[in-house]
């Protein structure tokens, strides 16, 4: 079995490529996804500069491929369902390279625009007046 769930923060901006023969879209970009950690050790690993992210290499495909360039940037928060892939390429000093990376099949937005952390705002106005529907006051909810 061979199945990978992330969440994280985007490290750059995705890249988007197409192939040559073939004109199939792909995006790749860096998520990193914190460790487990107490608030004590986290804090005695960034006194000592140790990560306490790791930095995992993502590669989407196909139209997904296209809205991930489209709509991420660096910094937002993104949930990732996929396969790990190893592979490896001759480099251009013909050194072999070995890659391991997450092809991603499902990509959930989960931070949209210039807001971060704030997913889900909105405000009564946004919605038109339904028959039978009125907002709220949330002073009213008793939780």
């Amino acid at each position: 079995m061979n199945s990978v769930i992330l969440i994280g923060r985007l490290t750059r901006d995705p890249e988007l490529r197409f192939l040559p023969a073939s004109g199939t879209p792909v995006s790749t970009f860096s998520l990193a996804v914190d460790k487990q950690l107490s608030k004590e050790k986290k804090q005695e690993m960034e006194s000592k500069g140790a990560a306490t992210a790791d930095f995992i290499n993502i590669v989407v495909w196909g139209k997904q491929a296209e809205n991930c360039a489209n709509y991420l940037s660096k910094g937002k928060l993104v949930a990732i369902q996929g396969r790990i892939q190893s592979r490896s390429y001759e480099g251009k000093d013909g050194q072999r390279r070995y890659v391991t990376e997450v092809v991603a099949d499902r990509v959930q937005f989960l931070e949209w625009g210039d807001n971060k952390g704030s997913n889900f705002s909105s405000n009564s106005s946004d919605f038109p007046d339904i028959e039978g529907f009125h907002p709220v006051d949330d002073d009213n909810i008793p939780f």
